[in-house]
């Protein structure tokens, strides 16, 4: 299972209720942070979800109210006594903009990995999760991502046997990712194992106005996190000159991509209760929630 912690639901300026843009994914004990906005390690601290096993942040652009807490960040880690590696993937420019913010967190005990990412697939988290990117429509280069974990097949007993597979393989056979030679035969995991199963899909779209891309991007999605910067269609012409999505304008991807469930987040700082504007995203998509800093979720792999 996917665990999810929305730290903060906010966009442009943090409010007394609202921290800045960010979503901490936990998976198998290990943890991917998607962007960094103003407050970040704060809602940690008060999620208590540690700081020292971050493995991946993804940027979706560098704009201050989704990087601005980088730097306090990657310090805290430091002193939380950190030396593994870490990666930070990003759009094109997010090599400059992260040696940049370093100025003020230069001395770290370990290393950082940039990568500017493609919309190619890039297998993360030792290959068990599967990123891709999808380029956005804002004012910088701004990415979308998705996340997809990987569930491996069932042992098949019956498959096992009619492959003639010694019993004392088995085991061996269902962990690894080689082949096995054992007396003098060659032994493949897809021997002993029966059909791939699928895995849990997890889209993350913020800061864009609505493009036919994204549907393809997030279709079947399990949990769809997307921008609702403003609530009322009335705001329209801010959106556009903006930049950004209306609830209802979500919600019309959400249903046209076939997802499961939308989380609505990155609330303007004028749009003081959200749930108010509930119903112009649920008439459209009904099972859509609206985002709270440290709100949790599990995501579960289907039977």
């Amino acid at each position: 299972m996917v665990d999810l912690t929305l730290l903060g639901c906010g966009g442009g300026m943090p409010i007394p209720e609202r921290f800045l843009s960010s979503l901490l994914i936990n998976y198998k004990g290990k943890k991917i942070l998607v962007d960094c906005g103003e407050g970040t390690q704060v809602s940690m601290k008060i999620a208590s979800t540690g700081f020292k096993n971050i493995d991946i942040i993804c940027i979706t652009h560098i704009h201050g109210d989704h990087i601005i807490g980088l730097p306090g960040l990657l310090a805290t880690i430091g002193n939380s006594g950190r030396v593994e590696p870490m990666k930070i993937l990003g759009p094109q420019g997010i090599t400059d903009a992260v040696n940049g913010l370093r100025v003020v967190a230069k001395y770290l005990p370990y290393d950082i990995e940039i990568i500017e990412v493609e919309k190619n697939n890039l297998e993360i988290l030792e290959g068990e999760v599967l990123c891709s990117t999808i380029d956005l429509d804002h004012s910088s280069l701004c990415v979308g991502y998705n996340f997809y974990f990987k569930r491996s097949p069932r042992f098949d007993m019956d498959r096992a046997k009619e492959n003639k597979v010694p019993k004392i393989l088995w085991n061996r056979l269902q962990k690894s990712k080689d082949s096995i030679i054992f007396e003098d035969k060659e032994y493949m995991t897809s021997m002993v194992m029966g059909k791939e199963r699928r895995g849990i899909k997890l889209s993350f779209v913020t800061d864009t106005r609505p493009k036919e891309e994204i549907v393809n991007f997030i279709q079947d999605s399990d949990f769809f996190i997307c921008e609702g910067t403003y609530g009322d269609e009335l705001d329209i012409e801010k959106e556009i000159k903006n930049k950004h999505m209306t609830f209802k304008e979500s919600a019309t991807l959400a249903k046209r991509g076939n997802v499961k469930t939308l989380l609505l987040t990155h609330f303007s700082p004028a749009v003081l209760e959200p749930r108010e504007y509930l119903s112009n995203a649920t008439d459209v998509f009904k099972n859509t929630l609206i985002g709270e800093d440290r709100m949790k979720f599990t995501l579960k792999f289907e039977e």
